[in-house]
């Protein structure tokens, strides 16, 4: 691919023109340049047509202007350079004499002498060296801010990127302007420095004020988040209970029935009349005693106890679900194994001071108690929990099943 631009070996500006290159080596004496296939940045304001040739450019204008758009069209421009040396350009001046004759007389150009530190640390910044030799020309040669403030006021004219010429007589008959002296320069410098650090400082404080205000807002967010939650928590709680009544109301409807049932199979075995249904609507004696007792009644069947030997465990450990299911699952285990190998003595043997069984089951109350109705019994000094396999009740066990497998999948089990 052919060249599109002249790449400087010493400092790496990349250069349109080999008349730019030569302008570069007379500004900063540098020799070593070779052909790139890099083209030279055309960025292009969108709102006023400013081409900036470098990032530095296009911010400065930006900061200036408030324009932020810009076309890049640094492909559109770029064409295979040139490497012809350029002719050099005479102006030819025509004064005319005081007797009316006119005679042509040909006035030497050159570019104005500027500070080279000045011109290299602009350069440094991005600015091109035709622009940064015409700021350093226009402001005597002052400071770098006054360059930069100069091309911040003047990047808009037309001639803005050409290199400054001057008549050689000019040149010499003008009086170099004075420059800033070593204490100066320091002073100079001391002062940039102290506004960038005094800019950076106010920066970094209206910085700590947004995220003051974020981590307030965000306070905010979690204070009504988490009140959102109680809020909910209670809700389910208020519908696990009700939830739980109903189930007890009609667990109490259900054995209600059963009652009556077995009184009337019992008044039909023994020959006696059926209740008088008159007398249902008077209170009766058991209900009074429901309402002034409060003691709790111990379930009659195998299946009642076991049941409320873990609604016990439930509710003594309410706050640990996991441990819980883990206990669950346990003993379902051993009534299973159990069940299933009656003969397997292994099955039918536990070792009470097992670490795995005290975390598991040993630890929660209720649940060696659920093992002792299964047929379980503590022997050895109360070592083992045993069960002799003469008392392997296969249809108690299944009812242990069916008890741990109600506890485990109805969610409302237990809750009040």
């Amino acid at each position: 691919m052919a060249g599109v631009s002249l790449k400087c070996g010493d400092c790496g500006i990349l250069l349109k023109s080999v008349e730019e290159a030569q302008e570069h080596a007379e500004l900063t004496k540098h020799s070593s340049f070779s052909e790139s296939t890099d083209p030279v940045l055309n960025l292009v304001c969108s709102s006023c047509g400013k081409p900036c040739r470098s990032k530095t450019e296009s911010d400065l204008h930006t900061k200036r202007t408030g324009h932020s758009e810009f076309v890049d069209k640094t492909l559109e421009s770029t064409a295979p350079i040139s490497l012809e040396a350029p002719k050099v350009k005479e102006d030819v001046i025509m004064e005319e004499a005081g007797d009316g004759n006119s005679s042509s007389q040909q006035e030497e150009t050159v570019v104005p002498e500027v500070d080279q530190k000045l011109l290299e640390e602009l350069e440094t910044m991005g600015f091109p060296k035709a622009r940064a030799t015409r700021a350093l020309h226009f402001c005597g040669n002052a400071s770098l801010e006054a360059a930069v403030n100069w091309v911040v006021e003047h990047e808009s004219d037309p001639d803005i990127d050409e290199m400054p010429l001057v008549p050689v007589n000019d040149k010499k008959s003008e009086a170099p302007k004075p420059s800033l002296t070593p204490e100066e320069i320091k002073m100079k410098t001391q002062e940039l420095r102290e506004r960038a650090r005094n800019k950076k400082e106010e920066e970094e404080k209206q910085r700590e004020r947004e995220r003051e205000k974020e981590r307030i807002r965000v306070g905010k967010e979690l204070l009504e988040a988490k009140r959102i939650e109680e809020e909910n928590e209670k809700k389910r709680l208020i519908a696990l209970r009700k939830a739980e009544k109903e189930e007890e109301k009609r667990a109490m409807e259900k054995i209600r029935k059963k009652l009556e049932e077995d009184k009337e199979e019992r008044r039909r075995r023994f020959g006696l009349p059926p209740e008088d249904p008159t007398t249902d609507s008077k209170p009766s004696a058991p209900v009074v005693v429901e309402k002034k007792s409060s003691l709790p009644v111990r379930p009659a069947t195998k299946a009642q106890q076991m049941r409320e030997c873990l609604r016990s465990l439930k509710q003594n450990h309410k706050d640990d679900d996991a441990k819980v299911k883990t206990a669950f699952d346990t003993l379902l285990t051993f009534a299973k194994n159990v069940a299933t190998n009656p003969n397997e003595e292994k099955f039918r043997k536990i070792r009470l001071s097992n670490a795995a069984f005290q975390d598991r089951v040993g630890k929660l109350k209720g649940g060696v108690e659920f093992l002792e109705l299964c047929g379980f019994e503590k022997v050895e000094g109360g070592e083992f929990l045993f069960l002799p396999r003469e008392k392997v009740d296969i249809a108690v066990l299944n009812t242990a099943g069916n008890e741990l497998n109600t506890a485990i999948s109805n969610p409302f089990f237990g809750v009040l």
